[in-house]
């Protein structure tokens, strides 16, 4: 290589390197996002945010960071009576939902009989459940109330509970049937039903939005509220002949609700559902109380190998809501059912400045000054002035849930 030539090239890599060293690290500047992303287009509803992959929040002025080291494929916080999301990841990725599906199922079912009714089981019943199902420890001859039953669904995941209920309903498709039917109600179209206990089946799936959804719609109902409160309870045993019949304890399944060794009740918590499937892995649609606020979270299938992780995602997630409580623009909302919404769904529900915003595909944080807020509080106290207007006397009244009754009434760990 010529001198002149040599010098040149010498001179222009010490000029790139001191460049390389001055420069800002630009990657670091927005750290990247391991997590799988949803192949295929999601939906829109409830909001334009909501459709976009990644992490969607925008915060107002003091209003506190999400949580790190969130590691859920997909999950959504809401207030639970407003409809108002308040951040959300891949809310409308569809995904097995794993036992959370039985909200679904007891939104659905729950009504048709009263608790009182008792049925005796026959084989047939409980023909079908897929290997390694949850199971409550349902026997064939045996007679349950529909009371019994439930417990079983909800503080056991019991997937024998699920076909008796059932086979009661007119049997599995019949009750596959009315499970669609009522998910189409509630505008709930990520959702594809398989089998009502929310075993793995090829093609059944849910996203976080729409088990938020089946969450607000079954706690809307008095019985479904008791049920997935109660932290523990009395289950009928085999009754054998001249001797009073037995029963066992069963506990809730849900760990916010009822603690483990590693992980405390979580304060103010009322219920919903957890799941946790082969497909699905964890899955969990929590509802919790504090300070006259009410709000939900569902987090499905976190990649974190810590024990619990689905219920301590879900904490850090409910604490979070609670602390930006005021000072979060909504990035959505949870749609009403078609009967209560008319076309509302099909403009993509009512969620404010939602689709003139951009959340980026890997959004952290979204910062809003506080004129902008002000704006879209004004927006929401006239459409709940609207909403007001519009729905039944009971609906709304029906709509503040006595959810701090039902955690004073839940036995403290």
């Amino acid at each position: 290589m010529p001198v002149s030539k040599k010098t040149a090239f010498l001179v222009a890599s010490a000029s790139l390197l001191c460049l390389s060293l001055t420069a800002p690290a630009l990657a670091d500047d927005k750290p990247k996002d391991p997590s799988p992303r949803p192949t295929a287009p999601m939906s829109k509803l409830g909001g334009e945010l909501l459709g976009k992959p990644g992490t969607q929040v925008r915060l107002a002025g003091g209003a506190p960071v999400l949580p790190k080291k969130l590691t859920g494929r997909s999950w959504l916080v809401a207030d639970a009576e407003s409809g108002e999301v308040l951040a959300a990841h891949n809310a409308h990725w569809r995904l097995p939902p794993a036992s959370t599906l039985k909200m679904l199922f007891a939104d659905t079912v729950l009504p048709k009989f009263p608790k009182t009714t008792t049925h005796k089981v026959a084989a047939a019943d409980l023909a079908g459940m897929g290997a390694g199902s949850s199971l409550v420890g349902v026997k064939e001859d045996q007679t349950y109330s529909v009371h019994d039953l439930w417990l079983g669904v909800f503080l056991r995941s019991g997937n024998d509970a699920v076909h008796v209920l059932s086979a009661m309903n007119g049997g599995k498709k019949q009750t596959v049937r009315d499970m669609q039917e009522h998910a189409e109600e509630l505008q709930a179209l990520d959702t594809h039903v398989v089998s009502p206990d929310g075993y793995d089946e090829p093609g059944q799936v849910s996203s976080a939005y729409d088990l938020t959804l089946f969450a607000r719609s079954g706690l809307q109902k008095k019985d479904f509220r008791e049920y997935a409160a109660t932290a523990r309870a009395k289950f009928p045993g085999e009754a054998k002949k001249g001797k009073k019949r037995p029963t066992f304890e069963i506990q809730n399944t849900n760990r916010l609700l009822t603690g483990d060794y590693d992980l405390d009740a979580y304060r103010g918590i009322a219920g919903v559902k957890n799941g946790n499937t082969t497909n699905a892995g964890a899955t969990f649609t929590g509802v919790a109380e504090r300070d006259g606020r009410v709000l939900l979270v569902t987090v499905m299938n976190p990649s974190a190998k810590e024990h619990d992780a689905v219920y301590k995602e879900t904490a850090k997630l409910l604490d979070w809501g609670f602390a930006a409580s005021g000072k979060t623009e909504p990035v959505g909302n949870l749609v009403r059912p078609k009967s209560e919404s008319g076309e509302e769904g099909a403009a993509g529900g009512s969620g404010g400045k939602d689709g003139g915003a951009s959340g980026g595909d890997d959004t952290e944080v979204q910062k809003a000054d506080s004129a902008s807020s002000g704006g879209v509080g004004t927006a929401l106290g006239i459409a709940g002035g609207v909403l007001v207007l519009l729905a039944a006397a009971a609906f709304l009244v029906n709509r503040r849930w006595p959810l701090p009754d039902l955690v004073r009434r839940r036995p403290r760990p």
